[in-house]
């Protein structure tokens, strides 16, 4: 009751968030419905197992939108004098887990209606039958393996929601919060494991597209004969880019103060060294992703193998909750910081310093990241072209 109570009176930007966490719920939970409903029509493919498989990529992205946008909520944010009410860190984060999981559970009821009724099993088969071969029509739909299925999003969103909250600092022991600048924060340690990891998955996708008959990688919704390796090699390039995108930052950190940096500069680079665990992550991410779309773009930009219905939808959703993950990680980074830019402002810095600082910032992030991410793309579409 308390967390409906807070949603009803929360910001509308907030409730705008969790709308699109529903949404992007109710657009997984479809996706693992229709590889359920292929493998009811279609019991002795190989390729159910692969459709399967498939809908991880975006359950993925949506968890991590979740969890990002539970971190953003105004209601779990630790504030003085909670913990006399009994709102404590262990509540707080139980509060957001709850809020989690209303959000997707709701979205998991949206796709279960929607996809019901595309199935014929409401109202008619709608659009003269033209999405029954995909989603099973015809076939008795297991009940429970359709709920499990379900629950996959709300149990995993509101237990990584419960769990990140619980490891979350305290905004008000936050060296960056106070009235000072802090000094140049550790580097992040994850650069060699994730080049590593990124070579290695680069390395995969080359051996599995090698010998292939054809088109080495049919995407969802023709991709019966997916090579399992392909993904593989995806992900492990996802994790590495992840795990290496916080030292990134902290690198482009470190060279906006090299060679005598001005009072833009300095403030900049001192900046992005602090927030690079915080908005590293999702950039990593977001790279990983972009270049996995530019490589799928190369290989079936033509006429010839168009996408298919699954697979726009899947992109939709990856490519979306990755870039909202990322803005909301901005977004909570420029809370962090609101401390510091009010002392900035008391003592008579300019608001246009702070404007461009943060130009700045941005224009350094796109330099490194974008040429990173089409070096990516192009050798990961190299071997499967």
């Amino acid at each position: 009751m308390l967390a409906l109570r807070l949603a009803r009176g929360s910001h509308p930007l907030v409730l705008v968030r969790r709308l699109l966490v529903a949404a992007a719920s109710a657009g997984v939970g479809f996706l693992l419905l229709c590889a359920l409903g292929y493998a009811a029509g279609h019991p002795a493919s190989a390729g159910s197992v692969l459709r399967l498989l498939w809908c991880f990529v975006p359950l993925a992205a949506t968890v991590q939108f979740a969890v990002a946008v539970a971190r953003t909520d105004p209601s779990t944010r630790p504030r003085p004098g909670l913990s006399s009410l009994g709102l404590g860190p262990v509540r707080l984060s139980a509060l957001a887990a709850v809020s989690t999981a209303v959000s997707t559970t709701l979205g998991s009821m949206v796709a279960l209606l929607f996809f019901l009724h595309l199935r014929g099993d409401l109202t008619g088969m709608p659009f003269d039958g033209g999405a029954a071969e995909f989603l099973g029509a015809g076939t008795p739909l297991p009940l429970a393996a359709a709920l499990m299925l379900l629950a996959l999003v709300p149990v995993a969103a509101s237990t990584a929601s419960a769990l990140a909250l619980r490891s979350r600092p305290d905004p008000a022991r936050d060296t960056f919060g106070s009235e000072e600048l802090p000094d140049p924060a550790p580097a992040p340690a994850g650069l060699p494991w994730g080049v590593a990891l990124t070579a290695a998955g680069l390395a995969v996708e080359a051996i599995a597209s090698r010998g292939a008959a054809g088109n080495a990688f049919p995407l969802p919704g023709r991709y019966d004969s997916t090579p399992v390796a392909v993904l593989v090699g995806w992900t492990l390039t996802a994790v590495g880019l992840a795990m290496a995108g916080p030292s990134l930052t902290y690198l482009c950190g470190r060279a906006l103060q090299a060679v005598r940096p001005g009072a833009v500069r300095l403030l900049a680079g001192r900046v992005l060294m602090d927030e690079a665990r915080r908005i590293g992550r999702p950039l990593g991410i977001v790279c990983a992703v972009v270049s996995a779309a530019v490589a799928a773009s190369a290989l079936y930009g033509g006429d010839d193998r168009p996408y298919g219905p699954l697979t726009a939808l899947g992109a939709v959703l990856v490519l979306g909750c990755t870039t909202a993950t990322l803005l909301t990680s901005a977004l909570e980074a420029k809370h962090a910081r609101a401390h510091t830019a009010e002392a900035l402002l008391r003592m008579g810095a300019p608001a246009a310093t702070l404007r461009r600082a943060t130009l700045l910032r941005a224009g350094a992030l796109l330099a490194l990241f974008a040429p990173l991410t089409w070096v990516i793309a192009q050798l990961a579409a190299l071997p499967l072209a």
